[in-house]
């Protein structure tokens, strides 16, 4: 056989004169290292010989032991873009109620007084306040986050760390301002003459809900925006379409009921109608929120097999 035409591994196992030597796993990052130990001990220098690198295959690309080690540089990038959203600004913390307070006024005007839309009893104020303080989290969420691995393109080119941390660390600074805005939402609902009652003890877990069911389009639009450049216009005209196709500044019971789970197949709809029923002390459609719970899971896992897929691929088109 001719040795130019002999594979690498190969040609050096034949040169070491063993034909199949047992193979050591070891996992490292995002790879499988193989390891050929040799049997004759009597030569130290033939110990090791040969480390070949493959891929994960799979979904077992996703390590979740290696992104729990690297929790501190995803601490580190939330922290950064704290100090960054806010450094140098007029307003400094808050723009974090700016925006659902002028959004609020802008829709009690246009959806509560011109159109008379329903708020199921309560004022359209607090009634789209409420709506619109998970929504606001949401797409702040995916509108940073898609643009997250772009604008790391420096880190991404230079150093190895889990890429998924990048777009995970976009979840910071919102949560931090949507504690600032229910602090709010509880002056304004006073205000309005809402009692705040014992439904309001389920927000610590409506918003762990909202969080888990942000991570899917979260995740798969970081990847998309690197892959198609195109996600970068694309996305603001998605989100405000995706806001009126969500119950934000309608309540769900407004759709007729052989219809409504259409609602909530929108991965964001179940955790905002039951984020307001907890503020307005409705009862929470569990039906819809599991629905739309199930989705999100659906599209989280969708989303982590694509990117895993395509991160080897970062460094190079970023």
């Amino acid at each position: 056989m001719d040795r130019d035409r002999v594979p690498v591994s190969q040609a050096l196992l034949s040169a070491t004169g063993t034909d199949a030597p047992p193979w050591q796993e070891q996992v490292g990052p995002n790879r499988r290292k193989r390891r050929a130990v040799s049997s004759d001990r009597s030569r130290p220098d033939l110990h090791e010989r040969l480390t070949v690198v493959e891929p994960r295959r799979g979904f077992r690309r996703l390590d979740l032991r290696e992104l729990w080690a690297y929790r501190e540089l995803l601490f580190m990038f939330a922290s950064r873009d704290a100090r960054v959203r806010y450094k140098q600004t007029v307003l400094g913390v808050a723009w974090a109620v700016l925006r659902p307070l002028l959004g609020m006024a802008i829709f009690t005007v246009v959806f509560g007084r011109l159109a008379k839309l329903p708020s199921e009893g309560a004022p359209y104020a607090v009634f789209v306040f409420a709506g619109l303080l998970p929504w606001t989290f949401f797409s702040t969420v995916l509108t940073a986050g898609a643009e997250s691995l772009v604008g790391s393109q420096g880190l991404i080119s230079k150093i190895y760390f889990p890429r998924l941390l990048v777009p995970l660390s976009q979840l910071g600074v919102p949560l931090l301002d949507l504690g600032i805005g229910i602090v709010l939402m509880f002056a304004l609902a006073l205000a309005h003459g809402v009692a705040l009652t014992s439904g309001l003890l389920l927000l610590p877990a409506l918003v762990l809900l909202l969080t888990l069911s942000t991570l899917g389009p979260l995740v798969l639009l970081s990847a998309l925006t690197v892959s198609f450049r195109d996600f970068r216009h694309v996305t603001p005209f998605l989100l405000q379409l995706w806001m009126y196709a969500t119950p934000v500044v309608f309540p769900a019971s407004m759709v007729p009921d052989r219809l409504r789970p259409l609602i909530y197949l929108n991965p964001a709809a179940g955790p905002v109608e039951a984020f307001r029923a907890a503020v307005l002390d409705r009862p929470v459609d569990w039906g819809g929120v599991a629905l739309s719970f199930g989705v999100a899971l659906i599209a989280l896992i969708g989303a982590t097999i694509y990117f895993a897929r395509v991160e080897d691929r970062f460094a190079d088109i970023v």
